[in-house]
């Protein structure tokens, strides 16, 4: 009796944290390709999937969608979805993952399994087995209140009047990457999206949305190149991908 009165007071404390970590996460991205079927929306497990969450309560998106502008400002605003599959000879069994803007893995779903041999079939329908364990969960959006601290602002370098400034050490901490359409996305720990960036027709050289810079990737460093004026200055950037 003890044993199972302390498994279901453990399984609801899984449900209550996994709950509390979702709410704080508006949006849902849906890929338009899941790794292990190649093709785009193939048996229409993107679209399904997407159909789902929101069922479930979140705001859905897919990747290939314009953004809500809130996304667009804050990209840590929302999880990414992916499906995993993992699947033995005679059983299709799915999983669904939920992943934040650095890719860390904030809620995983129970295995959905079923032996229906139609390939269609036996993804959706595990699919959906999978979805189940979101019963449980009660998803409902609360948006974080983040605390105001107030920090002393040192006072800017002098700007010399050389053509092109040396390069400067960075001022924006730690950036983490994350893949857009057509190139990524740069945020800060607050989280809050630093640049956008657009690719180019030249390897590791992007536009940056919004202002007249450029970021390049020089040796093993990454480098913002802008104007102030006429001076064109430089600062490297220090970003994980």
């Amino acid at each position: 009796m003890r044993k199972l009165f302390l498994l279901l007071f453990i399984s609801v404390c899984f449900s209550s944290i996994a709950q509390t970590n979702l709410n704080t996460y508006k949006y849902v991205i849906v890929p338009e390709t899941f790794d292990f079927l190649k093709k785009p929306d193939l048996y229409q497990m993107n679209a399904l999937t997407q159909f789902l969450l929101n069922k479930e309560g979140f705001i859905a998106v897919m990747e290939s969608d314009t953004m809500p502008e809130d996304l667009n400002a804050n990209g840590c605003l929302a999880l990414r979805a992916d499906v995993v599959n993992e699947s033995s000879l005679f059983t299709t069994k799915i999983k669904v993952l939920l992943k934040d803007c650095k890719n860390t893995v904030i809620y995983e779903t129970a295995l959905g399994a079923t032996k229906e041999k139609d390939y269609k079939k036996a993804y959706q329908t595990a699919l959906r087995e999978a979805f189940k364990s979101f019963e449980t969960v009660n998803y409902k959006y609360q948006p974080n209140t983040p605390t105001t601290v107030s920090v002393p602002v040192a006072p800017a370098p002098a700007v010399t009047s050389n053509t092109v400034s040396e390069t400067v050490a960075p001022v924006s901490g730690v950036l983490y990457a994350q893949a857009i359409s057509n190139g990524y996305q740069l945020v800060d720990s607050t989280p809050k999206i630093v640049y956008t960036l657009k690719k180019t027709n030249m390897e590791d050289v992007f536009f940056v949305v919004g202002k007249q810079a450029t970021v390049r990737k020089t040796g093993d460093k990454w480098v913002i190149e802008f104007y102030e004026g006429d001076t064109l200055k430089e600062e490297v950037l220090n970003v994980k991908f």
